[in-house]
C-alpha cells in the first residue's frame, strides 16, 4: 500500500481521507488551520458530513513536513485559490519528481493556468501533477455511494498510477490523457451550474436547465476546441457527467448559490449563505478572459458575469440569452 497526505480538511479532502484509509494507505490529512485539526482529532468528523467518521488510521496534522515528507502521493484539495499558497508551502518537503494529485477544480485568474500548471510552477517541471476530476460530490462520496472519476495526465504512467491507488469498488477512475481539457470542464462546469441555479431561482423548470446544460456544453466544447483540446473529453466524466451533476444535484454549492441569486438575493449574500467555497464565482474571470484571449463567444459565461458582478439581473440575463440571433444549433463558430 501507499503512503498518501491529502492537503485540505473541508469534506473534499475529508472524504477522499476517508477513501484511501479504508483502501489500505497510510494516509494522512493535512490542515492549515490548527482548530480544524483539533476538532477532527477529537470528533473524527466533519460538521457538514454528519454521520460519517474518520477511519481510526487517518493521522491528522497542521504540519506542512508531516504532510509532504516522504509521500508516495500528495493530494491538493484545498479551494483553487489556495492551491499555489499551498504547493509553496509544501515544496521545500517533497521530492523533484515528486506524484501529486489535484483534486481542486479551477483556472488561476491572471496566469489563466490551470491548477495542475499552477503546482507544478512552484514545485519544479519535473513535478509529476494528475488532475482528478468528475462528477464526485463529498457527501456522496463519504458514504461510499458509486462514483467513477477520471485522472488526467499527459504522463500516462503518472495517471495509471493513481488510477490504481484510488480504485475501489465504489469509486471507479478512468484515465485520460488531456490533461488541459479535463481541468478546463472542470472549471468552467460550475459556472453554467450558476446559471441553471439562477434559472431555478427564476422559477423556470426542467426544460431550461436541460437547455442551459446543453448550450453549458457547447460554450465548453467551442473554448476547447480553440485551445486544442481533445473533443472527446468534453463528452466525457469531466464535462458532460460533472456538468450534469453539478447542475442538477442538491449538493452542489454553485447550484446552491445561483438558486439564491436568482430568487432575489444579491451574490455576495448568496455566496455567505452557501458557507462554503462557491468555485464558479473564482473561475470567472479566467473563464471570461479566456473567451476573449481565444475570440469564442461564451454568452451563458457571460451572463452569469455580469449578474454576479451586478451589470445586469437574473431576469435581464435571461431575456438577453433567449432574445439573441437565431443560430444554426450544429454550427462549429456559433452558438
Amino acid at each position: 500500500m501507499s503512503r498518501v497526505s491529502v492537503l485540505g480538511a473541508g469534506t473534499w479532502g475529508f472524504a477522499l481521507a476517508r477513501l484511501l484509509a479504508n483502501r489500505g494507505h497510510e494516509t494522512v490529512l493535512w490542515s492549515a488551520l490548527p482548530e480544524e485539526v483539533a476538532s477532527l482529532r477529537e470528533t473524527r468528523s466533519h460538521p457538514r458530513l454528519p454521520g460519517v467518521l474518520l477511519p481510526a488510521g487517518v493521522r491528522l496534522t497542521e504540519k506542512a513536513e508531516e504532510a509532504a515528507c516522504g509521500r508516495d502521493l500528495v493530494v491538493f484539495a484545498v479551494p483553487s485559490p489556495h492551491v499555489r499558497a499551498t504547493a509553496r508551502r509544501m515544496k521545500p518537503f517533497l521530492a523533484p519528481d515528486q506524484l501529486m494529485a489535484d483534486a481542486a477544480k479551477g483556472i488561476e485568474p491572471g496566469t489563466l493556468l490551470p491548477l495542475s500548471e499552477v503546482i507544478r510552477q512552484e514545485i519544479g517541471e519535473n513535478a509529476r501533477v494528475v488532475a482528478l476530476s468528475g462528477p464526485t460530490h463529498a457527501e456522496e462520496v463519504a458514504r461510499d455511494k458509486l462514483t467513477a472519476i477520471v485522472a488526467a495526465c499527459a504522463d500516462e504512467q503518472a495517471a495509471k498510477a493513481v488510477q490504481a491507488i484510488f480504485m475501489t469498488p465504489s469509486f471507479r477512475v478512468y484515465t485520460n490523457t488531456d490533461i488541459r481539457g479535463v481541468e478546463l470542464c472542470g472549471a468552467l462546469k460550475n459556472i453554467i451550474a450558476l446559471a441553471a441555479g439562477i434559472s431555478d431561482g427564476l422559477g423556470q423548470g426542467d426544460n431550461a436547465r436541460a437547455a442551459l446544460i446543453t448550450r453549458g456544453l457547447a460554450e465548453m466544447q467551442r473554448l476547447g476546441r480553440a485551445m486544442g483540446m481533445q473533443a472527446g473529453t468534453f463528452a466525457g466524466l469531466s464535462g458532460m457527467g460533472d456538468l450534469i451533476v453539478t447542475c442538477t444535484s442538491r449538493f452542489s454549492r454553485n447550484h446552491q448559490a445561483g438558486e439564491l441569486i436568482g430568487s432575489g438575493v444579491a451574490p455576495d449574500e448568496a455566496i455567505r449563505r452557501v458557507g462554503m467555497v462557491v468555485e464558479g464565482v473564482n473561475a470567472l474571470p479566467a473563464a471570461v478572459s479566456l473567451g476573449e484571449k481565444y475570440q469564442v463567444e461564451l454568452p451563458i459565461v457571460q451572463a452569469v458575469d455580469a449578474v454576479i458582478h451586478g451589470r445586469t439581473t437574473p431576469v435581464d440575463a435571461v431575456r438577453g440569452l433567449m432574445l439573441r440571433e437565431g443560430r444554426d444549433e450544429i454550427s462549429r463558430n456559433q452558438d
